[in-house]
């Protein structure tokens, strides 16, 4: 994404935006989500508050599907000469990033979207995507849309009566847009958000049973932590064995995978030996259901750890590797990690000095993000500190680290320490450096 400077469509002030016009997955495979979510060339202006996405040209390349997709806004208004030169040079920049022999005769062919909502489509129906499946999805959008702006207490009624729309995928379509929310700061529309889900949780049937699974897991976590460091392969096969449901059952299997080992297995089987008549059907009946649960845990593990090393080869060979690592790091999570760390041994046993610079690259590109931002460590530093005292002198001799944006991030903490139920210690400590760090830059201000 480069950033560009624009007018904001509402007020036509000029505002500095992330711009994302080509959407290559073969050098980005992140950017696909970034379409598909609505999130990209999103942009907020700081004179009007305008909110919205920006109509610019785009160009989609898949190169594993042969898929090349163009689409021109009409209400950017440019002639098609110019239309065509500004697709012409992102097509350009696809092609010349393949290789030769990648370079197919559907790249002379791209496909023009009338609408965006029709390049979204064709890209979903690449992947298998009925457009049934997509009517669906728009169905449970409008729903949503609908409760949103509904009066509180009516939302539970619309709940019951559309009990057969508010499923799995109505939840995961709920939380993508509460993270959205979160991640850009919007607090009104994460707080609504979450209000409606905590409404409609016990008036369906699905939120019921994800408010049972919830419980189950939890259930689950406390017996695991009330063992504590004393977790023996003992202990674990009690908790199998009297676990009251299918629920439980999975959830330890999940928390609890690698102890169930070949020995745990052998233990459980010496108790089928001993048992008998009724219990002896059981425990068998068991551990059939424990070896099919763990095939189906390992199966997972498995196929993440294939989609992180995949990633990784993604990042390699890419012609920028900072800068591909730095456009995969939402998909960063442990598996990466893993493969980042194997690939690394791995190139080091074999001398493979080339790959070990290129994977460096991208080891230092993760552990610059991963530090927190000055203005976290500045807080840290703040709440650590003994008494408000402590705290004046830690401003006092950081007096230019108390910034607008120091004190924006601290207000964000400290509402979203206020929604939660959790450690209100912390949450009175920050309420305390906050209101410290407002009197300070005021004083501040009235001394400069």
């Amino acid at each position: 994404m480069a950033k560009t400077r624009i007018n904001c469509p509402n007020c036509r002030q000029p505002i500095v935006a992330d711009i994302e016009q080509l959407f290559d997955v073969g050098e980005d495979p992140s950017s696909k989500q970034r379409l598909l979510s609505g999130l990209a060339n999103v942009v907020q202006c700081p004179h009007c508050g305008y909110q919205g996405n920006l109509a610019t040209p785009l160009v989609y390349h898949d190169p594993e599907k042969e898929l090349l997709l163009t689409y021109f806004p009409p209400e950017v208004g440019l002639q098609r000469n110019e239309q065509e030169r500004l697709i012409g040079a992102l097509i350009n920049q696809v092609v010349t990033r393949l290789p030769q022999e990648k370079r197919k005769a559907y790249l002379l062919q791209p496909q023009a979207m009338l609408t965006l909502q029709g390049m979204l489509e064709r890209i979903l129906e690449a992947d298998g995507i009925t457009r049934e499946m997509i009517q669906a999805q728009q169905a449970k959008l409008s729903l949503l849309q609908r409760m949103l702006s509904a009066s509180p207490e009516s939302r539970a009624e619309i709940a019951r009566n559309e009990d057969n729309l508010i499923d799995a995928e109505f939840f995961a379509l709920l939380s993508r847009l509460l993270e959205a929310s979160m991640a850009a700061g919007d607090r009104k529309s994460a707080q609504a958000l979450t209000d409606l889900q905590k409404t409609i949780m016990p008036e369906t049937t699905f939120g019921r049973q994800l408010q049972e699974q919830t419980r189950e897991v939890e259930a689950a976590v406390a017996s695991l932590q009330a063992a504590g460091q004393e977790l023996t392969r003992e202990k674990l096969l009690e908790l199998v064995i009297t676990a009251p449901n299918d629920t439980r059952l999975s959830a330890l299997v999940s928390l609890a995978r690698p102890g169930m080992d070949y020995t745990f297995f052998q233990m459980l089987s010496e108790r089928i030996d001993r048992a008998r008549a009724d219990g002896r059907s059981r425990l068998i009946q068991l551990r059939e259901r424990l070896l099919e649960l763990t095939r189906q845990v390992d199966q997972q593990l498995e196929a993440r750890l294939v989609q992180s090393r995949q990633l990784l080869n993604q990042i390699l060979q890419a012609q920028d590797i900072r800068e591909a690592t730095a456009q995969s790091l939402p998909a960063v999570d442990d598996f990466f990690l893993q493969g980042l760390d194997d690939a690394m041994e791995s190139a080091r046993k074999q001398g493979d000095l080339e790959k070990i610079s290129k994977l460096q690259q991208v080891v230092e590109v993760i552990q610059e993000a991963s530090k927190a931002p000055p203005e976290v460590a500045l807080i840290e530093e703040l709440v650590e500190a003994p008494d408000e005292a402590a705290r004046q002198k830690i401003m006092d001799s950081g007096r230019d680290k108390i910034t607008p944006e120091f004190l924006d991030a601290l207000t964000n903490i400290v509402g979203q320490m206020e929604n939660s139920s959790e450690d209100k210690d912390l949450a009175n400590k920050l309420k305390a450096v906050h209101r410290q760090a407002l009197r300070f830059s005021m004083e501040m201000k009235l001394k400069g």
